[in-house]
């Protein structure tokens, strides 16, 4: 029997090789949460807006908003999906106005900076949560 750490380890190594999306509604749906832990973890919802910039431009960011909280949601991460239906929109345009030179950064971080704080408020809720969440679902993107 495998223990957490590998699943773990496993599940994270899957999930970072894979070509976003996937035909795997599981695996993309791990891949969405696992993303945006590590973007926060990393570097704050300001990593997370820079690296998912493409795919939230494509897909627009009232779905990616939809889909990302969907799965929080689902892993029971709920004031998680909180966080990002209460500031992420607003960090999204304000983003893309930084971006053109619209607002100043001040105005970006503002935002960013309440939505960081909220999040590392909750500590390390969403690292057992993807924990117990990769337990119940590696047999279905591990081959």
């Amino acid at each position: 029997m495998k223990s957490s750490d590998d699943i773990w380890n496993e599940v994270i190594h899957k999930v970072c090789s894979i070509d976003f999306p996937t035909e795997n509604q599981v695996l993309n749906e791990a891949f969405l949460v696992f993303q945006y832990y590590s973007e926060l973890e990393s570097g704050g919802h300001e990593a997370l807006l820079n690296w998912w910039s493409e795919y939230i431009s494509e897909v627009g960011i009232t779905t990616y908003i939809k889909e990302l909280t969907k799965v929080l949601k689902k892993i029971g991460a709920q004031e998680y999906a909180v966080i990002l239906q209460k500031y992420g929109e607003e960090m999204w345009k304000n983003f893309v106005a930084l971006e053109n030179g619209e607002i100043d950064e001040y105005s970006f971080y503002q935002v960013v900076e309440k939505a960081d704080r909220e999040y590392y408020k909750l500590e390390d809720k969403l690292q057992h949560l993807l924990e117990s969440y990769f337990v119940s679902i590696h047999t279905d993107i591990i081959e």
